[in-house]
């Protein structure tokens, strides 16, 4: 399941990142790291952006970014 997946309202935690080098740090300067809640706010219609949550910021991405974050569902 990605971070895509996730409607709004809802959370999880990070299980991991499948990403090239450079979007791989930039997610991580952003605090995307294994093991994070990241709570999903609102989505973009016609597969537009997400907006998240990861602790105290606030993250815009897009689509295909969004679908590379793999998560598990806080139960």
């Amino acid at each position: 399941m990605t971070l895509y997946n996730l409607d709004p309202g809802q959370s999880a935690y990070i299980c991991s990142i499948d990403a090239d080098e450079g979007l791989y740090q930039r997610m991580l300067a952003l605090g995307f790291r294994i093991g994070k809640r990241v709570e999903m706010i609102r989505r973009a219609r016609f597969s537009g952006p997400v907006h998240v949550r990861i602790g105290t910021t606030d993250v815009m991405m897009r689509l295909t970014e969004a679908q590379r974050v793999h998560i598990r569902n806080i139960s």
